[in-house]
């Protein structure tokens, strides 16, 4: 029996050495489709790395100012909003309570930016709220896109430029604060490099019943070689929040350990008047 079981054997691996010496050579000039993708990938302007924001143009003179030419509606309902910050409202935003920005504001925070090219997309990852855009290239929108907080982008290089327009935003998201958007925001932005080591996005905006004019900005980064992108974590050990109407809440989680940095309470005038009796 272990001869039959032996011999069967023999004859099996006898039968696959045939099979492989028949079996053609793989052709050396196969190129699977993946890298064929890819290869249209390097064709590309490069805009890979970490790049941070230029801070001068985000807190120095005009900074992250709103757009100036609203209509009556929207410029009633602004002024409305700086009314209510003289009463302590709206002194934060949602993003106090971990509600990512959404665009546009998202590309104007204080945070680096990475580029990460694949075959048919260009996706921008944010380090603030760890937010990723997804820019699908040569591609139509889709026929009923979502509300999303970064919207639904579209994009095509023009020479060493790359043209992205954007449409349907959560109607959490607003141009800046004050100035909410409606369904008929549309986002358009060049983003390209003067140099090396310097890229510069430029950005505008249209919102009809909103705007009374194209709102348009510039925002350059700078290339950081040695950077990373770190973990952005809203959630963990948040203590600054906003109630509904925006007045700031800060929650340092000291209730009831006895344990408060700032000492025990200051007493009142009464009671100060009352020992100094």
């Amino acid at each position: 029996m272990k001869f039959v079981r032996r011999a069967s054997c023999l004859a099996a691996g006898a039968a696959v050495l045939a099979l492989a010496a028949a079996a053609p050579a793989q052709d050396s000039s196969f190129v699977p489709q993946r890298a064929s993708a890819y290869g249209e990938v390097t064709k590309w302007p490069d805009f890979g790395g970490v790049w941070s924001p230029d801070w001068s143009q985000l807190f120095g003179p005009g900074g992250r100012a709103g757009p100036t030419k609203l209509t009556p509606d929207a410029q009633a309902k602004l002024d409305a909003y700086n009314a209510t910050k003289k009463q302590g409202e709206h002194q934060q935003t949602s993003a106090a309570n971990c509600l990512p920005n959404g665009m546009p504001q998202i590309m104007r925070q204080p945070y680096p930016i990475e580029f990460i090219y694949s075959p048919g997309r260009v996706t921008i990852f944010i380090e603030s709220y760890s937010q990723a855009r997804r820019i699908y290239l040569n591609a139509q929108f889709p026929k009923n896109p979502e509300n999303l907080f970064n919207g639904n982008s579209i994009g095509h290089w023009e020479g060493d430029t790359l043209v992205v327009d954007t449409i349907g935003f959560s109607p959490e998201t607003v141009i800046a604060d004050g100035v909410p958007h409606n369904d008929k925001m549309r986002i358009q932005e060049r983003i390209h490099k003067v140099s090396p080591v310097r890229l510069v996005i430029d950005t505008t905006i249209t919102d009809p019943g909103v705007l009374a004019a194209p709102y348009t900005y510039s925002q350059a980064f700078d290339k950081k070689p040695d950077w990373q992108i770190r973990e952005y974590v809203c959630e963990e050990n948040d203590r600054d929040s906003a109630d509904a109407e925006g007045r700031a809440h800060l929650d340092l989680g000291l209730d009831g350990n006895g344990d408060d940095p700032f000492g025990p309470p200051a007493a009142d005038d009464k009671s100060q008047g009352s020992k100094a009796k």
